[in-house]
């Protein structure tokens, strides 16, 4: 396991992609509304992203054909945009974020309820998922473990009556969009890597309403969904770790 220890011009290199990562999630949940199509929220991500002089983290990565991932409902991370998949009032709207600019990236997620029309069950899932994340922020601090950012993330949302996703993790995200160490959003067993000052972590549970378990699509190789077909939600920050609280590095500052 190679894990990288960030300082000096390259943490300020990945703080100034984190930012940019960030600018362009706030302006899309801002943006997102029923009656766009997926494609439509897609293309208008290319043109926030173009703004901020970076380039989409996620177009062609391992051939992956969007410049975001946009998911809707049942579908839990990798959604590529469509132009016959309509957003209505009230669906779940997970949108995920990468730009990589300089060559340094940041990474993020949120997930909204189209046009503010909320069910308890969509007002409940978001919350969880969305403090669950703090937990698991919160527990990441120099001298914990990866283990116990997991732990801290699934412990709030079994609380709440929800599952984690096991087979879609968090990652370390920096040079590279996917770096070690992996970060698994449930508490697991044996040794698991020492969190150290100058790590830097993309922390994203996915949190779904019925059953942890996903499948693939078969036909475009890249959208997850709930196996049973159950509403997901999808919230991650990119953090660096310091001696007391993490800093979270996509806190839009510039949205």
């Amino acid at each position: 396991m190679n894990i990288n220890i960030y300082k000096g011009e390259e943490l300020e290199g990945v703080r100034r992609a984190a930012q940019k990562s960030a600018y362009v999630l706030a302006k899309l949940c801002e943006t997102v509304v029923p009656g766009m199509s997926t494609l439509d929220v897609d293309r208008i991500a290319a043109e926030y992203i173009r703004e901020t002089g970076g380039k989409s983290a996620f177009l062609n990565y391992h051939g992956y054909p969007g410049h975001i991932c946009c998911s809707v409902n049942d579908v839990v991370v990798h959604g590529i945009g469509r132009s016959d998949v309509i957003i209505q009032p009230g669906d779940i709207v997970s949108l995920d974020v990468g730009v990589t600019v300089d060559g340094y990236t940041g990474d993020n997620a949120r997930s909204i309820v189209a046009g503010g029309v909320y069910t308890d069950l969509s007002k409940r899932l978001l919350d969880t998922t969305r403090d669950a994340l703090m937990k698991g922020i919160d527990a990441a601090r120099a001298g914990n473990r990866v283990s116990d950012i997991g732990a801290a993330i699934e412990s709030h949302v079994v609380a709440n009556g929800f599952s984690v996703v096991r087979d879609m993790v968090g990652h370390g995200c920096g040079k590279n969009m996917h770096e070690d160490p992996q970060v698994p959003n449930f508490k697991t067993l044996g040794s698991s890597p020492m969190l150290r000052e100058g790590m830097i972590l993309a922390i994203e549970p996915m949190v779904n309403a019925g059953t942890w378990k996903i499948e693939i699509d078969r036909k475009d190789k890249w959208t997850v969904r709930t196996k049973d077909g159950s509403l997901s939600a999808h919230f991650e920050h990119q953090v660096l770790i310091t001696t007391h609280e993490a800093e979270v590095l996509t806190w839009p500052k510039i949205a």
